[in-house]
């Protein structure tokens, strides 16, 4: 497949997006192709450790390739996009509960599918330009592909202001909201790789590791962490505007521009995984399915995508407003599926 390069050099099962002049955007079909790869190197003695990296400067992956989603969810069909997902996210488990070491590579761009690949894995490695986020929330989705957990863990209420905002981080900031775990110089990522190649050992990776410029995160005031700690969307909007801050008139803008239902939706998810001690991938995916399998007959994501990728006229007209959003369309959103509920198993074509 032109689109991504897999194949093994000595101890490692690599991964290569090669997709640059796309930002790597992942399709169907390399979500499919990477799921193949990592089954067969389980169990095959000679693969000590998966490498994850990718071709260009730009981005290590963008996110998903969405185009095909758009088509298939106007003319209809639901099923499509479902199926999608469902094997998206089956991906998204088995790299995050891999037996082997899974090293990122993740410079530039990363977000919302990109994330699904990169953020599960035991060594996840940034450099100077890597910005991570999950903006679905400016097209109508929530933080999926396992992301909402990670936003569930992020410290003080780091979690809801990513997951509503969609704000980029820095390697700083990825590393501090648990996207990420350490910063290497990119220049440096060719040598070490050949070296995880050679050896298939991972500790070259912490040894090379250096601190990374100063983020923002970090500094974002405690009047933002306590606004986004209200109990509902309109509270935390409220909050945001009795703020004068840049910080908070940043979060207000990006509050007013994404998807009421979402961000709503987005903010019971983490606050439901935060609360669940006991939760981990499968929970959150599991959760995260139940928007999304709606997402397209009942939700803004059709919307969102026309505004924003189709027309890109960027104004996008949500189901609701924010200070109008009754708690049953939440509900209606994130109830179970019954039968269609995400099961992890595979299906033939």
């Amino acid at each position: 497949m032109s689109d991504i390069h897999i194949r093994t050099e000595g101890r490692a099962g690599r991964i290569t997006f090669t997709r640059a002049k796309a930002l790597n955007a992942m399709s169907w079909d390399m979500c499919l192709a990477i799921e193949a790869a990592i089954d067969d190197w389980r169990a095959d003695d000679a693969v000590a450790v998966v490498l994850i990296d990718a071709e260009g400067e730009k981005a290590f992956c963008a996110g998903g390739d969405i185009q095909q989603l758009y088509e298939t969810g106007r003319a209809g069909d639901y099923a499509y996009g479902r199926r999608f997902w469902r094997d998206e996210y089956r991906l998204n488990a088995k790299l995050s509960e891999y037996p082997k070491p899974v090293v990122s590579l993740m410079q530039g761009f990363t977000m919302g599918g990109g994330v699904g690949i990169g953020c599960h894995g035991s060594h996840r490695v940034v450099c100077d330009s890597s910005r991570i986020a999950m903006p679905e929330c400016g097209i109508g989705l929530v933080p999926d592909v396992g992301g909402s957990l990670i936003l569930a863990g992020a410290p003080q209420r780091m979690g809801e202001y990513l997951g509503l905002t969609g704000a980029r981080m820095g390697p700083a900031d990825a590393i501090l909201a648990g996207f990420a775990d350490m910063h290497i110089d990119f220049n440096k990522w060719a040598e070490l790789s050949e070296i995880i190649c050679i050896t298939g050992e991972v500790k070259v990776l912490p040894e090379a590791a250096t601190t990374p410029p100063d983020g923002k995160l970090a500094n974002l005031p405690r009047a933002v962490h306590d606004a986004f700690a209200r109990s509902g969307l309109e509270g935390i909007a409220q909050a945001l505007d009795k703020l004068e801050d840049d910080a908070a008139a940043e979060a207000r803008a990006a509050l007013g521009r994404n998807s009421p239902l979402s961000m709503a939706c987005a903010l019971r998810m983490i606050r439901a995984l935060r609360s669940n001690t006991g939760a981990d991938i499968r929970a959150a995916l599991t959760q995260e399915y139940r928007y999304t399998h709606r997402a397209m007959e009942m939700g803004d994501f059709l919307e969102g995508i026309r505004a924003a990728v189709i027309d890109k006229d960027r104004n996008p007209q949500w189901q609701h407003r924010l200070d109008t959003l009754p708690d049953s369309a939440v509900e209606a959103m994130l109830a179970p599926l019954g039968a269609d509920e995400l099961n992890f198993e595979e299906e033939t074509q």
